[in-house]
């Protein structure tokens, strides 16, 4: 029987016939599907988010382990959805008004997906209006906000605005891209700052409270 340590292997190597393979066979050996995302894709993803921290690997390899990932979710997430089971933080991410860039806001959804959050991914071009209403409605533990162009910043202030107009206190703020710094992520009220990929894993989990 394959254990959950080679299905971590298997997804921080990137290697997609390997994860889809493993993860059926711990399926096929009665491990129940949350503890195959729990013990084997998350802590592989996490491998994968410090590897890129460190500089260790970059963008290509990142987006490779992410596709992994994804291959193996397609096979968990309709048996996770018929035992009622749901992560249980849900994270709003969206490039802000008047931006249409997308790479790294796709590549934190997927990384924030491969760490076990339910992600609500909003697109581009995104209003501060749509950001709340998804937040309302899907109860959002964490929104995400991406930037790349300096001329989109006020945009990103008007979003923490709108929400925290809201009450929607509990909600907690990430913010990155390009042109953001801590100090203007302090300065708009964003609860987070997160400088690439790998950091917008931790910091989302820091803000939970996940210590895991």
């Amino acid at each position: 029987m394959p254990q959950l340590a080679d299905l971590t292997a298997a997804v921080a190597a990137g290697n997609r016939k390997d994860t889809a393979r493993l993860t059926q066979e711990l399926l096929d050996a009665g491990v129940e599907p949350q503890v195959i995302v729990e013990k084997g894709l998350v802590p592989g993803m996490s491998i994968i988010g410090e590897k890129f921290a460190a500089n260790e690997i970059f963008v290509p390899e990142m987006l490779i382990a992410a596709r992994s990932m994804k291959g193996a979710l397609a096979l968990l997430e309709p048996l996770l959805a018929d035992a009622g089971v749901k992560p249980e933080h849900t994270v709003v991410i969206g490039t802000v008004q008047g931006d249409l860039h997308d790479i790294g806001k796709n590549l934190i959804a997927m990384m924030w997906k491969g760490a076990g959050f339910e992600v609500i991914d909003l697109g581009t071009n995104v209003p501060a209006e749509k950001f709340l209403a998804a937040a309302q409605e899907h109860n959002a533990s964490v929104v995400g906000l991406s930037s790349l162009l300096t001329t989109t910043m006020p945009a990103m202030r008007e979003v923490v605005k709108v929400l925290r107009e809201a009450g929607l206190t509990k909600t907690k703020i990430v913010v990155g891209g390009a042109p953001i710094t801590p100090t203007f992520a302090t300065e708009i009220g964003a609860d987070g700052y997160a400088a690439d990929a790998g950091s917008a894993v931790a910091v989302a989990r820091e803000l939970m409270g996940i210590t895991a």
